[in-house]
């Protein structure tokens, strides 16, 4: 039976794990990264909604915006859930997918 060197065999175990631990290390910067990108994008919202306010309060008009392509951020956003049928919120068995609505 050959020998077994020891330090050949750490050297090969501390390969395959640093490995392992690059994976893991680019799961944990890309999860932040959309961390990150999520205050952003929750800060940038908040900076949307003052700036709508404050064109409002300026004069213009939600219609006058609207007709501009600048709608209101919460209500773009509050019609979004009112395209799915309001049956579906009841029970799943009682449309049955029979409603040719999808």
């Amino acid at each position: 039976m050959p020998t077994i060197d020891i330090e050949q065999t750490r050297n090969q175990a501390r390969a395959l794990l640093d490995s392992r631990i690059e994976s893991v290390t680019s799961l944990v910067k890309t999860r932040q990264r959309i961390t990150d990108l999520r205050v952003q994008l929750a800060e940038a919202e908040r900076d949307d909604k003052r700036a709508y306010v404050r064109a409002t309060k300026d004069g213009w008009s939600p219609e006058e915006l609207k007709k501009l392509g600048l709608e209101s951020g919460a209500a773009a956003r509050r019609r979004k859930p009112a395209t799915t049928p309001p049956s579906t919120e009841g029970s799943p068995s009682s449309t049955g997918g029979a409603s040719g609505a999808e």
